[in-house]
């Protein structure tokens, strides 16, 4: 079992007297990637830099390697957690190797050189990260992603036993957002290194995380594996608006349409999924046809055309195009909709 390497204690956080968020505990075990989750405005980055020692905490504690972390110096700090900000750092002029050798200055004397022990891990640290092969390339030429992975990289040479990271891929497209993901994912999982990172990737975070942090207004912080906290039902009430539901089974928001009016299909499958899904944007909801159901939607998903429509129980048109088939039953929806309120959707 992972010991625990952070402990926060009755924490307020916030600003002057202000209090941003309150009550909250959770610890942070060795060897974990740990995404904390929560609306703008809860306090997610206040939390990030009180843990990193940025700003004073309102009250309670934050304990790492047994010590208060307002008691630590600045040297010390920096031996204990690596940050990596979500702010886009400008490094005039530097190349990879040299951004990720300033990964090392807390080891480091006045001058800054590296001996041959920080050069090795500074080189393994871009091996690592996959950004080895532009360790003389500026930062100014790089994409965003090859950045994001060359401050990690940074971060990983400190040799911290906490990597903490304010929205890594905020920047990113979402081939980007998912390797670095899995980059931060691997890191914890091979070096033992703890990863404290805050996201709005839900749908990632609780397919490659060992724990989340959800902030709420106000607190309390709720924390548990991605599975539990599934369980607890505890996206339900976090992320509850008008219009968006949380659906457990997929692990992702639903929009919620208005719909006027229903009307009756026959089928199951993929075809039928994407057919109620188009539909609900237009405000239809499609819901199981009976019997006496002489007018009907029919889907076919081994027929070569598998949308098809049924008035007078006659076949009088089918498509292989979902957007063709939709104008088709959005024309001929006086004579389709179903006025019973009884019926059960069709799954």
């Amino acid at each position: 079992m992972n010991k625990n390497l952070l402990h926060i204690r009755n924490l307020s956080i916030g600003y002057g007297s202000k209090i941003v968020a309150g009550d909250l505990s959770a610890i942070i075990p060795s060897g974990e990637l740990i995404c904390l989750l929560g609306s703008n405005g809860t306090g997610k980055s206040t939390l990030m830099r009180s843990i990193c020692g940025f700003q004073p905490v309102l009250g309670g504690l934050i304990v790492i390697d047994n010590r208060e972390v307002h008691q630590l110096n600045e040297k010390e700090l920096s031996k204990q957690i690596a940050v990596v900000l979500t702010d886009r750092v400008v490094v005039p002029n530097a190349s990879v190797q040299e951004l990720v050798g300033y990964g090392r200055s807390p080891y480091t004397g006045m001058l800054g050189r590296l001996n041959g022990m920080d050069k090795i891990i500074v080189a393994r640290a871009m091996e690592q990260c996959g950004i080895a092969h532009k360790k003389d390339s500026l930062l100014t030429s790089l994409s965003d992603g090859e950045r994001q992975k060359a401050f990690i990289a940074k971060a990983l040479a400190q040799d911290t036993p906490l990597i903490i990271l304010d929205e890594p891929t905020a920047f990113l497209d979402l081939p980007a957002r998912v390797e670095i993901m899995q980059l931060l994912r691997d890191i914890a999982n091979t070096s033992g290194k703890s990863i404290l990172m805050s996201t709005h990737d839900l749908d990632l975070a609780l397919q490659l995380s060992d724990r989340l942090w959800l902030l709420q207004n106000g607190g309390p912080l709720i924390t548990g594996s991605p599975e539990d906290l599934l369980l607890k039902n505890a996206f339900q009430k976090m992320f509850q608006h008008k219009g968006i539901v949380f659906d457990n089974k997929t692990g992702l928001f639903k929009v919620m349409h208005a719909q006027h009016s229903q009307v009756a299909v026959k089928g199951h499958g993929f075809e039928y999924v994407l057919l109620r899904r188009a539909l609900s944007r237009k405000g239809v909801r499609l819901v199981k046809a009976n019997p006496e159901d002489c007018n009907r939607l029919e889907v076919n998903k081994d027929a070569q055309k598998p949308f098809s429509l049924y008035v007078d129980d006659q076949c009088i048109q089918s498509e292989d195009s979902v957007e063709v088939f939709v104008n088709r039953v959005l024309a001929a929806k006086s004579l389709l909709e179903v006025q019973s309120e009884s019926r059960v959707l069709s799954e």
